[in-house]
């Protein structure tokens, strides 16, 4: 009995692993184009290329907004300071859009197009909403906790970037910086690391759709 017990548990845990990498394989390979990655002091540094998916099935590449300063938010429905800062991108991209900004929403879960689609209207987003894979997060850097987001200029390149929940102003403030940078040199922005510090707590932890942290 003891041993029918362990070898039917066993099945059932394989039959988990199967389902759980399945789901996330389903999702399709990414086309993250150069091949490169961000780590480390990423300020000035050219971001990654890379074609999603948006909630239509309309492929969009980052070079798509070329010209444009983009705000690049990492985020999932089940992220709650996310959907803090959400309403807060509304606004921004209705003040800012004018002058040239561009959000663009990356939904790094796993809850299927019709949820994400679904909450993306409950949220009255009025930006992009594309659909989030693994090798797109780790090109920049490896997307470990959301929301993760990332402030580029008009040319391309990293401006500066936070990972949890910063203030509106302080959003605000990275946005303008965006727009007003013509590429300044990796380094030039100092105060990033210590309000990364400040937010840590403010992270909310990378989860699958199950509640389980990622690793």
């Amino acid at each position: 009995m003891k041993r029918n017990a362990v070898t039917l548990v066993l099945v059932i845990l394989f039959i988990a692993l199967v389902v759980f990498y399945g789901s996330r394989g389903a999702r399709g390979p990414a086309h993250v184009n150069g091949g490169s990655t961000l780590s480390g002091n990423i300020d000035g540094k050219n971001a990654p290329d890379f074609e999603l998916k948006d909630l239509d099935g309309k492929a969009v590449k980052l070079t798509d907004y070329r010209g444009k300063a983009v705000l690049l938010n990492f985020w999932a429905t089940w992220c709650g300071p996310c959907k803090v800062e959400m309403p807060w991108f509304v606004d921004l991209q209705n003040q800012y859009g004018p002058q040239g900004l561009q959000i663009v929403g990356v939904a790094m879960d796993d809850s299927g197009i019709d949820n994400i689609r679904s909450f993306s209207k409950q949220m009255g987003v009025n930006y992009p909403v594309l659909i989030g894979k693994e090798a797109v997060g780790e090109a920049y850097g490896g997307v470990m906790g959301l929301p993760t987001t990332f402030y580029i200029d008009r040319l391309g390149k990293v401006v500066t970037s936070n990972a949890g929940l910063i203030s509106k102003s302080e959003i605000e403030d990275d946005i303008k910086k965006a727009l007003a940078s013509s590429s300044a040199p990796a380094g030039s922005t100092t105060a990033t690391a210590t309000s990364n510090a400040a937010t840590t707590s403010m992270v909310h932890p990378r989860t699958s759709v199950t509640g389980t942290p990622v690793q």
